[in-house]
């Protein structure tokens, strides 16, 4: 049988385009599997070899669907319970996917443009340089969506040492580095770019042992995580705001007295914090006759000229202080999650929104840079759900003397998905760089306590209703992330950029330099 290998060829590389980014899912949790992430992305870059402006898009845009119709599909879950239109989520899902994808075409086509030829200076170099500046691209176009950045596929493995020095970017960096000399020594069959990638890899694991941070044991304190493991439709329902609020008392009701902090997820209440004043106000006092603080997730209504201004809000009770309505001890969520807790065009697209059966939230923003949480003495670095995987809003509230990290979060949105294990381990990522451990805790799971290098010490399993009973240290210290941020990263890639372009252009120019006397 007669096969057209010119049209076999192209179909080939899309089969690969699409596989190579679905490898790039398992890089991540819940499978783990880090060294998938250098697969996928030496597949990218291997795919775009010898092709003009479009191929190279179009494999890009393959690339990224594989990738983000694999990594973010359980997306469809939170649209389904918003909308209950099985062709509406099936519709978004696509168009999100789409959009992603946008990226890795993006990076596709500039990398052809300034690097049109395979050379060192294009794979080793050109490429982490042109990557960071599209992924810094999505974390921020249409407030950003950063999930399935390949940094944080490394918790575990021997990269992880760079985070505390450079963060997450940095890691993502060094990926495309070593895929790039690997996928030269594939094509130049010069093993020693593989041996140096090899070299990185080794070299830089003794980084993980080095600890940026200092324990503080005379300042352990008691901590008690309440997991509810209420469905979303409960939250829904008027009527189920009581039987809610009984459940969590009654898990909480045995630790006052027993722990210094307890703690509920976002939303814990589901209703605006004005309707349940007097309530909060009797489990103030109770809480502080038993010198037990409680932090909940709220939906906080601020009274403004035109009625009242709604926050995704944290609220402490059992203080010194009496708690009162408007208390500066609270936090207000800034990251918004679009068409989920805010809109843009807000009359048209919920206008829009409703004909398809969908009902979105629109919460105002709180402060960018807001003030710790001060809780039984302790100083706390605080993010609401979508929050934790947003790295410099997170560095950017840290201080010198926080004591630990906290987000609250529900993670019922995304059902028994992969979504919540992939945002637990960009929760890690965030107690790695800074030094500090993390309580995490949610709804329906994955409620935890992180140790300050980011490793998991205790943690409930999903979909359960229980209390987490745990002992938290401080930690003091600054990582040179946290004191200097993104800023070497930055400078390093525009320096790297400038050298590749510098001498790409020279290689080629000596190159028709030397066409020109053999024809002569």
């Amino acid at each position: 049988m007669f096969i057209n290998l010119r049209f076999l060829f192209p179909r080939l590389r899309e089969l690969l385009a699409l596989s190579s980014g679905a490898c790039g899912t398992l890089a991540f949790s819940p499978y783990d599997l880090w060294p998938a992430a250098i697969v996928s992305l030496s597949g990218l870059l291997a795919i775009n070899l010898k092709c003009n402006v479009r191929q190279a898009g179009w494999y890009g845009f393959l690339w990224g669907v594989g990738l983000f119709g694999t990594g973010v599909n359980w997306i469809h879950i939170s649209i389904t319970q918003l909308s209950g239109s099985f062709p509406l989520h099936i519709i978004l899902m696509i168009i999100l996917t789409a959009y992603l994808a946008l990226y890795p075409l993006l990076f596709s086509i500039l990398l052809v443009i300034f690097w049109p030829h395979t050379s060192i200076w294009r794979l080793a170099f050109g490429t982490p340089v042109l990557w960071s500046i599209t992924e810094y691209l999505r974390a921020w176009i249409f407030t950003g969506f950063p999930w399935l950045e390949f940094g944080y596929s490394q918790i575990d493995g021997p990269l992880r040492g760079i985070a505390p020095l450079f963060g997450v970017q940095a890691i993502t960096f060094i990926l495309l580095l070593v895929s790039g000399l690997f996928v030269y020594t594939f094509t130049k069959q010069n093993f020693l770019p593989a041996l140096i990638a090899v070299a990185i890899l080794v070299l830089l694991y003794p980084l993980c042992l080095l600890r940026w941070y200092k324990s503080q044991p005379n300042r352990t304190i008691n901590v008690t995580l309440v997991q509810g493991n209420i469905s979303q439709v409960a939250k829904g329902q008027v009527n189920q705001i009581k039987p809610m609020l009984d459940i969590y008392l009654k898990y909480t009701l045995p630790a006052i007295g027993n722990a210094q902090i307890v703690i509920w997820p976002e939303s814990a209440i589901p209703d605006n914090e004005l309707t349940h004043h007097t309530l909060l106000m009797e489990l103030d006092k109770q809480l502080r006759a038993g010198n037990t603080r409680l932090i909940t997730g709220i939906i906080e209504a601020s009274p403004t000229t035109n009625g009242y201004n709604y926050y995704n809000s944290i609220i402490v009770l059992g203080e010194s202080t009496p708690y009162f309505l408007s208390s500066k001890n609270r936090y207000k969520k800034h990251h918004l999650v679009p068409f989920g807790e805010t809109v843009f065009l807000k009359r048209i697209i919920q206008s829009l929104l409703r004909t398809c059966n969908l009902q979105m939230l629109s919460f105002s923003k709180g402060r960018y840079l807001q003030d710790q949480l001060l809780v039984s003495d302790m100083k706390i670095t605080a993010t609401i759900c979508y929050e934790i995987i947003l790295g410099t809003q997170v560095r950017d509230n840290f201080r010198s003397d926080t004591d630990f990290l906290l987000t609250v979060s529900n993670d019922g949105w995304f059902g028994d998905s992969i979504g919540p294990w992939q945002h637990f381990q960009m929760a890690r990522m965030r107690s790695l760089e800074l030094g500090r451990p993390l309580l995490r805790s949610t709804n329906n799971g994955i409620t935890a306590l992180v140790n300050a290098d980011g490793k998991p010490v205790a943690q409930l399993p999903q979909f359960t209703r229980n209390v987490l009973n745990i002992r938290i240290t401080p930690t003091k210290g600054i990582t040179p992330y946290a004191y200097l941020g993104s800023w070497p990263l930055w400078t390093v890639v525009f320096l790297i950029g400038y050298i590749a372009l510098f001498f790409s252009r020279q290689d080629i120019l000596n190159k028709s330099y030397i066409k020109k006397i053999d024809n002569k």
